[in-house]
């Protein structure tokens, strides 16, 4: 007789699709297992008339999931990493990574459209996004944009927003690669920390002998450096910060950026020799330490070359 593993997703189209695959990934590597997914409404998902940083911030988007795990209706919970809060509880902790999807930001502008005019509202909910944005093109004006990936697209193709940043990440898992129309490399615009791995949540007193399936150790070490970067910054997952690692051979590198009321933006980036989570960790925090400590010598001007 299987063995039952219940699955926790938030019921939007793309959380259904990222809990499918942890779910398809565990009962190829382990039939004893009848994996089924269990939808949930969070609360992130049903307020929709104000911005993340007006209604406590993404982890509105997991709060009903933990409740869910704690209570024992669920045994997994498939996240989002970026929508996870530094600081987790104990009995909740993330047991598995997985591979990382494209982490970068893409522009994405209505069908058939051939340009993004400098001085139209561009839609996006980020503050993070809207900073960097703006640091590109001084004299465009910004619309917030919520609801689910789709409903976003929606918006935009009826000309309510003549363009929307969205993560790379998202639209691929949805197949829907083919609206974007520029990829912001980190010089240009640095991601969400962990942007494009999904966070697996289980209870700390219980054995997940399946989560080797799911789980990428270099997923965990890139996010390690940069949860590490959000945290030391004082990260809260609506603050205006950005943390991108690359992984070369031995070494990682990482862009850090920070928006500050009083300097404005900010980027730090560097690299190092990089074996262990522990020392992913304590780069993750040198990196956001320098910028605490000298924004004057992190001033990230406007570049000539723009999207």
């Amino acid at each position: 007789m299987k063995k039952k593993l219940r699955v926790g997703t938030r019921k939007s189209q793309l959380a259904m699709a990222q809990a499918s695959w942890v779910a398809k990934t565990i009962s190829q590597a382990a039939p004893e297992w009848e994996v089924e997914l269990v939808p949930l409404s969070t609360l992130g998902d049903r307020i929709l008339d104000r911005t993340l940083d007006q209604v406590g911030g993404k982890g509105l988007f997991i709060k009903e999931l933990e409740v869910a795990l704690l209570e024992g209706r669920i045994d997994l919970a498939v996240h989002s990493l970026k929508d996870v809060p530094v600081e987790s509880t104990p009995l909740l902790p993330l047991l598995a990574y997985s591979p990382r999807e494209n982490p970068r930001d893409v522009l994405v502008l209505p069908k058939d459209a051939s340009g993004c005019p400098k001085d139209a509202p561009l839609g996006t909910a980020s503050l993070r996004r809207a900073h960097q944005w703006a640091r590109l093109h001084p004299e465009a004006s910004i619309a917030p944009v919520r609801g689910n990936l789709q409903t976003r697209l929606e918006k935009l193709d009826r000309g309510e927003y003549s363009a929307l940043i969205l993560a790379a990440a998202g639209l691929n898992r949805l197949g829907l690669g083919h609206r974007i129309s520029h990829v912001f490399g980190p010089e240009e615009m640095v991601p969400s920390a962990a942007q494009g791995i999904l966070g697996i949540q289980g209870r700390s007193d219980e054995e997940h002998p399946y989560l080797w399936a799911v789980h990428d150790e270099e997923s965990a070490l890139i996010a390690a450096c940069e949860r590490s970067f959000l945290r030391e910054l004082g990260g809260g997952c609506t603050m205006p910060v950005g943390a991108h690692a690359l992984r070369s051979g031995e070494k990682l590198a990482l862009y850090g950026y920070y928006y500050d009321e009083g300097w404005g933006n900010l980027r730090v980036q560097g690299q190092q020799v990089i074996q262990t989570q522990e020392e992913a960790q304590a780069f993750g925090a040198k990196l956001a330490q320098a910028l605490k400590t000298d924004p004057k010598g992190h001033l990230w001007a406007k570049e000539e070359e723009s999207p």
